[in-house]
């Protein structure tokens, strides 16, 4: 049996395995181990599962992930976060649609501390849903923009599946995640467009909130704020002007981040040990996830099979946009069953040397291949944001509401991915201002 059809075999047999609810990184380590025997030989597989995890361990860039987890984590667990939806909704609550469009601007802020949309999808679902419903809101729209709003996590700087693409990649991290900056305030305008002319023709969907702030309570608010701007601005400006690498600058946030929970009076031995526990239990599931991705790939390109599909892309004349296409096909129908850091790292390994081929920018393909993972961590069946809102709201929305809630979003998502592949220098503009 030939080498390719070897890795197809394996390949296959990981995504079923995956579909089984199998760990991730343990299926792409059982399927290469047996790639490895099953091309080369027992000894050549043990050396790869002995060499692999120690240099991974060893891998100071990788230092990055788990700073930028931490920084996210006493963030969240000091509260440095509260005060960002209602301050958005003393600014944002008079227009249509008002409570919903401050979930998104607060959603976007939390994101950039956070760099994770599970943690940004659960903490807005606490704080945003209860006074949306409070006050009258479809169910389907109060839950679907924080599902819609978590997934702002993955592409507002900084990000971890940035990170994470732009190590395999070898693409600069710095770069992606300026390149990200574009892209996410795009979506979040695309939402709030989409929520207020929803709104407008149909006012039943969000009835107006008559709020009317003072000045002083506007400032008050805006008080409680003042932390993530400070905490997002040190890592991003140090990065763009070139303080310090994007290795460096998660060392910087988790240390910012902490001396503003000390400052505030919110550091507490608890919440400390458990922003340590959740960054730990974060690190070691990403690692694992790396480590087995990382195994497949040296089978695959043991296996000839990326080269091989190159080949047959290649002859068979596709266009870029084409191209594109096909990719976005499979990343929409794999997120429906596939977490995004999982498919992100499985396909990679397949979708570089297309992209080689074709000369792709790797920096706008980044972008794009975010922009899809956020589309699929909305689609069901998984749809890994819709079950965190529907897990923070118990039974007070049905799960089904939630879905039809977040369709709306979807197809945002696809029209704003369609005006980043038009427009590349959208995401391909602010890298170029830095190394």
């Amino acid at each position: 049996m030939s080498g390719e059809a070897i890795g197809v075999i394996c390949v296959s047999l990981a995504l079923f395995m995956i579909l089984l609810r199998l760990s991730i990184g343990l299926s792409l380590i059982i399927v290469s181990f047996m790639g490895f025997v099953w091309i080369a030989n027992a000894k050549a597989a043990l050396s790869m599962i002995a060499s692999v995890p120690f240099a991974f361990v060893g891998d100071w860039n990788l230092s990055a992930i788990p700073m930028f987890l931490f920084m996210g984590y006493v963030a969240s667990a000091t509260g440095l976060t509260t005060g960002l939806f209602h301050t958005a909704r003393l600014l944002l609550s008079r227009l249509p649609g008002g409570l919903a469009v401050s979930s998104v601007g607060a959603s976007g802020l939390f994101a950039a501390a956070s760099g994770s949309s599970i943690a940004t999808s659960a903490a807005m679902a606490k704080i945003a849903t209860p006074e949306m419903l409070k006050h009258g809101y479809h169910p389907g729209l109060a839950t679907g923009v924080i599902a819609a709003g978590g997934t702002l996590g993955s592409m507002i700087p900084p990000s971890i599946l940035l990170l994470l693409y732009g190590y395999y990649a070898e693409v600069s991290i710095g770069q992606l995640f300026i390149a990200g900056i574009i892209p996410g305030i795009l979506t979040m305008v695309f939402y709030s467009a989409m929520i207020i002319i929803r709104c407008k023709l149909n006012p039943s969907l969000a009835p107006p909130v008559d709020d009317h702030p003072q000045l002083r309570e506007i400032l008050l608010a805006l008080r409680d704020v003042w932390p993530l701007p400070v905490l997002i601005m040190s890592v991003m400006v140090g990065i763009f002007v070139g303080f310090f690498t994007p290795t460096q600058a998660g060392s910087i946030g988790a240390l910012v981040a902490c001396l503003i929970a000390v400052a505030r009076g919110a550091m507490t031995w608890r919440a400390l040990r458990s922003a340590i526990r959740e960054t730990l239990h974060g690190t070691a599931g990403i690692f694992l996830i790396l480590i087995g991705t990382t195994m497949l790939t040296n089978f695959l390109a043991l296996s000839g099979l990326p080269t091989s599909i190159s080949a047959g892309v290649l002859d068979a004349g596709l266009g870029t946009y084409t191209l594109l296409l096909g990719i976005a096909v499979v990343y929409v129908f794999l997120g429906m069953f596939v977490d995004s850091i999982g498919l992100m790292l499985l396909t990679l390994p397949i979708i570089m040397p297309l992209a080689d081929a074709y000369g792709i920018d790797l920096i706008w393909l980044g972008i794009i291949v975010v922009k899809l993972l956020e589309i699929g961590l909305m689609t069901p069946p998984v749809g890994l944001n819709v079950y965190v809102i529907s897990g923070a709201v118990g039974n007070a929305v049905a799960l089904n509401t939630i879905f039809r809630g977040v369709a709306w979003f979807i197809v945002t998502d696809l029209i704003c991915l369609s005006v980043i592949v038009a427009f590349p220098e959208l995401a391909t503009f602010l890298p170029q201002f830095i190394k």
